[in-house]
């Protein structure tokens, strides 16, 4: 996928991810350009994680903010992998989380391809709201039909 593809709407993003609600957590790509990703999380109080994580003082779980990181990944792939292949989640290492994202905010997920060789990859990490990073992590997986 080169820069003038992007920006991709939810319909774009669709066809490139295999998930499906209520586990899509990419909402739009801003942007792709030479293995690097700008994507974004419209953070929603209706999410139905919401309903039990924290009622009183609702925070998007810090599993799912690396889960978006690992979707948004896949999209500095997106052009490289063969057709009808899929990223695994294999690892995860250094994850920080910085801030509580919550209702209402905006989470910009960046995501740089570190490697991709014989169907292991590796891409470095951040999530930021307004600016601010909210979590960091190293993202590790497989491509595999």
């Amino acid at each position: 996928m080169s820069d003038a593809a992007a920006p991709l709407l939810i319909q774009d993003v669709l066809k490139v991810l295999p998930h499906r609600y209520p586990f899509v957590l990419v909402d739009r790509i801003l942007s792709v350009t030479d293995g690097e990703v700008h994507a974004i999380k419209n953070v929603s109080v209706n999410e139905p994680y919401f309903m039990g994580h924290f009622p009183q003082e609702p925070v998007m779980p810090g599993v799912l903010i690396t889960e978006a990181l690992a979707q948004a990944s896949m999209f500095c792939l997106h052009g490289e992998m063969p057709a009808g292949t899929v990223g695994y989640l294999t690892g995860i290492e250094g994850a920080r989380f910085k801030r509580k994202v919550v209702p209402g905010d905006q989470l910009h997920l960046y995501a740089r391809l570190e490697y991709l060789r014989r169907g292991l990859g590796k891409t470095v990490c951040r999530a930021e709201v307004d600016g601010a990073v909210a979590a960091e992590a190293t993202i590790l997986f497989a491509v595999a039909k």
